[in-house]
């Protein structure tokens, strides 16, 4: 009785927390309910924990917790050097309000000291000589 249930099986449970965690280390900050960042909280500062002694042991359990090697990476390379002199505390919570549909208390989880820039890693640039290019392509193939 450790743990919220969270109205889900475990396996349901488990993979919840895995997608968490891999998107709170690729984007530093995600909303979500609060009840799910209670419970991701001490996960995702065990991870960086464990990311922080650099074994082999500690490598292959990061894998295996976050099923990503991309992930294991970036929290082994950039989150632990970033947190090495902190002891603990990596992850806070921020109260967000209601959400319209159902009325569930939301929550903003993120990295403390995060890099504001990795919220945009998916977010693609726009290259403006690609859209000048078509607009000439659609007046010559009109003409």
């Amino acid at each position: 009785m450790a743990n919220k249930k969270l109205n889900r099986t475990s396996e349901h449970r488990k993979a919840l927390l895995k997608n968490m965690l891999n998107s709170l280390i690729k984007y530093e900050q995600i909303k979500t309910t609060l009840p799910k960042a209670k419970f991701l909280k001490p996960q995702a500062d065990k991870i960086i924990t464990l990311g922080k002694k650099d074994t082999l042991n500690n490598t292959k359990i990061l894998v295996s917790q976050l099923q990503d090697t991309k992930s294991a990476n970036k929290v082994k390379k950039t989150l632990s050097k970033r947190y090495e002199k902190r002891s603990g505390g990596y992850t806070r919570i921020i109260k967000a309000g209601f959400r319209y549909g159902d009325n569930a208390p939301m929550a903003i989880i993120e990295f403390v000291d995060r890099d504001v820039e990795a919220k945009r890693v998916d977010k693609k640039k726009k290259d403006s000589t690609k859209e000048t290019d078509k607009k000439e392509e659609k007046k010559v193939a009109t003409a």
